[in-house]
C-alpha cells in the first residue's frame, strides 16, 4: 500500500493492485494515443472489444498479462500486428 502523503488534503492511500490496475491502465491509453488513434480505431484494427479497451484504460478492470504484452508489441510493430489479425 502507498500510504496517504500527510501534507496533502486530496491525497488518499492507494493499494499496490489499484496502482498496478493505474500504471497498466496509462500503457494501453499512452499506446493507442501514441500511435494516433482513438479508441474505437484501435480496438477495430488490434480486434480488441472497444468496451473492453475503455474498461482498461478508465481502469475500471484490470488488463491481465497477456493483454499487457499485446499492447507492448503493438506499440513496438503496430502495422505488422495488423496485418496479422486482419
Amino acid at each position: 500500500m502507498l500510504p496517504v502523503d500527510p501534507t496533502d488534503a486530496e491525497d488518499f492511500d492507494v493499494t499496490a493492485d489499484a496502482l498496478d490496475r493505474g500504471q497498466r491502465a496509462r500503457l494501453i491509453r499512452k499506446t493507442r494515443t501514441g500511435l494516433g488513434m482513438s479508441q474505437s480505431e484501435f480496438a477495430s484494427r488490434f480486434r480488441v472489444p472497444v468496451g473492453t479497451l475503455r474498461d482498461w484504460e478508465q481502469a475500471r478492470s484490470i488488463a491481465p498479462d497477456f493483454a499487457i504484452a499485446y499492447v507492448r508489441v503493438i506499440g513496438q510493430h503496430p502495422d505488422m500486428v495488423a496485418k496479422a489479425v486482419a
